[in-house]
């Protein structure tokens, strides 16, 4: 007989969570985050109920921690979203960090931090069959993960315990109190109030990428919505089924391409060529050496040809957004500051069929 849950379990305490947790994994396997959702809890709180058993709370600045995780060596970074999972191996190098905003821009390792959004942190050793599998995980407020470490075979555990220890909290008991997630997010402007002359001069006048952000706020418009009002010089809506079509053009012609995968506190990118592209039901992945991608393809309800004047030329993305506009993944041509984009990529995301 299957269990029966509550749709929430806010008010239980995390025996009775970590209990509903086990009985329902005992009936499938379920990743901690398909587990969360059936219970109607966070992934954070439920990983919470492991709290001075294999679970270790962290406290103090993170970021101070973010600092040293490159002495890990080679480890697995790992950012999601609902829609997406991005996998990448290799060593945290060159970080920096500001007051809320962390990079790391390593060979590999390619990574956005948003601190703003980081609000609990934990180190995990769970045993899965004979082995232990150790990482370090991050969520923002709502309990989601922003982004996780794991460590690889061979790694050095000494560092992984003093990197623990030095950040522990001085309370380890089970549990976490999260806050609710937002109802949604907040309703576009109306079209006939925003200026598109102003629009398109501001768009047109852009000098590097990272300004598309400003224009966004200085008009108080959402990217999609951009999208819709620049007209096709700029954005061209393409078909829903993209992602396949890109990624198969590319690992075929052996374009050199960049993919964002975003949460809420992490951007994480991996740069290079893509070679074995696997559809797996409703999912689309990227299954190579050092990197996989997963993407749901059933999840992708809008994506976009943008092309964002620079000071190297035209800048060019497909854009993949949810059916509530949340971002999905960016796709760009390999390219650095400083250098146009290549040909191949333009043609590659220029032959991409509109809708």
């Amino acid at each position: 007989m299957s269990a029966v849950f509550p749709a929430a379990f806010s008010s239980f305490t995390p025996k009775s969570l970590r209990d509903a947790w086990h009985a329902l994994t005992a009936e499938k396997r379920l990743r901690i985050r398909d587990a969360a959702h059936t219970l109607g809890v966070s992934e954070a709180e439920l990983l919470a109920t492991g709290v001075g058993e294999h679970v270790t709370r962290l406290a103090g600045d993170l970021r101070g921690l973010m600092l040293r995780i490159g002495e890990l060596g080679s480890v697995t970074a790992l950012t999601r979203n609902e829609a997406a999972v991005h996998d990448k191996e290799g060593a945290y190098q060159n970080i920096n960090h500001g007051d809320q905003v962390g990079l790391v821009l390593g060979d590999a390792i390619d990574l956005r931090l948003f601190y703003d959004k980081w609000a609990f942190g934990y180190a995990v050793e769970e045993r899965i069959g004979q082995d232990t599998r150790r990482s370090f995980q991050f969520f923002d407020a709502c309990g989601d993960a922003v982004h996780k470490i794991y460590l690889r075979d061979g790694a050095d555990l000494l560092t992984f315990e003093a990197l623990r220890d030095a950040w522990a909290a001085p309370i380890q008991i089970p549990g976490e109190t999260v806050l609710p997630r937002p109802a949604g997010r907040t309703p576009e402007r109306a079209d006939d109030g925003i200026d598109i002359k102003a629009l398109r001069t501001d768009w047109q006048s852009m000098a590097d990428t990272n300004q598309f952000f400003g224009l966004l706020k200085r008009h108080k418009i959402s990217r999609t919505q951009a999208f819709r009002l620049i007209g096709n010089e700029f954005a061209t809506p393409l078909l829903t089924n993209t992602p396949a079509r890109l990624l198969q053009s590319a690992a075929t012609t052996r374009q050199e391409i960049m993919v964002y995968v975003g949460s809420p506190g992490c951007i994480q990118i991996h740069t290079g060529p893509v070679k074995n592209i696997h559809r797996m039901g409703n999912w689309l992945n990227v299954l190579d050496h050092g990197f996989s991608l997963h993407l749901r393809e059933d999840r992708v309800a809008q994506a976009w040809l943008v092309k964002k004047p620079t000071a190297d030329g035209i800048v060019t993305s497909v854009e993949l957004f949810d059916a509530a506009g949340e971002f999905i993944a960016y796709f760009f041509g390999q390219r650095k500051p400083g250098l146009p984009e290549t040909t191949g990529w333009r043609m590659l995301a220029e032959s991409l069929e509109p809708r």
